[in-house]
């Protein structure tokens, strides 16, 4: 059985490991960003109701990254706060330049964990 991750800084080590797919990974930037987009420009269009495109627009993206590149379940399911926060931290990483060598160490940190928190 796999171990809860009760912490966001645990969870974004296996985040990562789910978006091992530089395709996926980019559909979840995208989308990410249109959001970001979305919720600065919306405001001065005063049409308010255009605020449901948000979750299609962040969703859809990355469910479709999901279903047809990373052939995964979204983690969006199990740990939704999560997963949407950890979207947001990918996008800063990547603007930062810190993604690749985060995703380089993904998976020694998942093993980590579940190594430390199995026993």
């Amino acid at each position: 059985m796999a171990p809860r991750y009760q912490k966001l800084s645990d969870f974004y080590w296996y985040y990562l490991t789910e978006h091992r797919n530089p395709i996926c990974r980019g559909l979840h930037l995208f989308g990410t960003f249109l959001v970001i987009l979305m919720l600065v420009v919306i405001p001065f269009t005063g049409r308010l109701v255009w605020l449901w495109l948000l979750p299609v627009v962040g969703y859809g993206f990355a469910w479709i990254g999901h279903a047809f590149f990373e052939k995964n379940k979204p983690a969006t399911f199990q740990y939704p706060l999560f997963s949407l926060a950890s979207d947001f931290i990918m996008l800063w990483d990547f603007l930062t330049g810190k993604l690749t060598a985060k995703l380089s160490q993904a998976p020694q940190k998942v093993e980590e964990f579940r190594t430390t928190n199995l026993s």
